[in-house]
């Protein structure tokens, strides 16, 4: 796939997506830069907002295998990565693969299991594969998480760990509609569900032959300076006992890239950046106060150095692919 195809593929897919999800037009172009660039999602926000729904579409529309994982308390690692069982017919042990064997997969309330099966999603999400019984076994292409939590209930949660949102590309809330929105929504739901209706677009080879091709959009060194020094910013900003990690800037990168190229362009503009980096980093700074508010707060901090970084003067003009 050329990079010229890469902005039809993404048009195919935010329209066919939209023909179920009113609206959220720039979340869903975010689920498509976490499959161009190998990352996963985090999606904050209380229940009913469509994260389950969207999530569907996007598995329908390019052609992946969807699983649902319902994350509670007495969820154990297997029950995600699967088994070894004695097969007595077959007098052998055999595998059984569990949820994580699929393209996309919904960790729905992902903050109500355990540390430890929270842990047990760190390899897969980071190398794309599970290990069981000392055994490696290798997961789907594409492969993205999309994890949900509400940030609403504290009873019964168990907080994320940093390394754990670490592994999240980006952290966005899904919102409210507006009331035309709404009205469109109940419009469209009223007789059946256009989900069952939804044909792919494209398919998981052709989100393979994207993920090798994006990375040939343009960075300026200049460009380059300028994301590295809004990451590091944040490790100096007074509020914050941590600041975004190395592995932050390369997301930011990798993240600025696949805008540009599902936008048409060859070159990343400073624009892209500013787009990106507060659902990129945000999520990756620890506060020196922790509170309910501290998604909120983060935010801020990433958007206060928005404003301060200097932009570089020789930024690229825009060039169509």
């Amino acid at each position: 796939m050329s990079l010229g195809n890469i902005e039809q593929a993404a048009k195919a897919i935010r329209a066919n997506v939209s023909k179920v999800i009113v609206g959220k037009e720039d979340i869903v172009d975010k689920l498509i830069i976490a499959l161009l660039t190998s990352g996963h999602v985090l999606l904050e926000d209380v229940p009913g907002t469509g994260k389950t729904l969207l999530a569907k579409a996007v598995a329908k529309s390019i052609d992946g295998a969807f699983k649902r994982i319902q994350f509670t308390p007495d969820l154990l690692p297997s029950d995600l990565t699967g088994i070894h069982f004695y097969n007595q017919k077959l007098a052998e042990f055999e595998f059984r693969p569990g949820p994580l064997f699929a393209n996309i997969v919904l960790a729905d309330e992902i903050n109500r299991a355990t540390p430890r099966t929270q842990s047990s999603l760190l390899e897969c999400m980071e190398e794309r594969q599970v290990s069981i019984d000392g055994t490696t076994h290798q997961l789907g292409h594409p492969f993205l998480v999309i994890a949900t939590q509400n940030p609403i209930e504290q009873q019964g949660t168990f907080p994320l760990p940093e390394a754990q949102l670490d592994r999240f590309l980006f952290k966005v809330k899904m919102g409210y509609p507006t009331t035309d929105e709404g009205i469109a929504i109940m419009k469209r739901f009223m007789v059946d569900s256009p989900l069952e209706q939804l044909e792919p677009v494209v398919d998981a080879s052709q989100i393979e032959a994207a993920k090798r091709q994006y990375t040939n959009v343009e960075v300026t060194d200049e460009l380059l300076g300028y994301m590295l020094a809004v990451v590091e910013a944040t490790r100096k900003h007074p509020d914050a006992a941590l600041g975004a990690s190395p592995r932050s800037s390369q997301a930011l990168l990798r993240a600025c890239q696949a805008r540009a190229a599902i936008q048409g362009r060859r070159h990343v503009l400073p624009d892209d950046v500013k787009a990106l980096a507060i659902p990129v980093l945000a999520h990756r700074i620890a506060l020196r106060s922790v509170g309910r508010m501290r998604q909120d707060a983060a935010e801020g901090i990433v958007a206060s150095i928005l404003a301060s970084v200097s932009v570089p003067a020789d930024a690229p003009l825009i060039s169509r692919l």
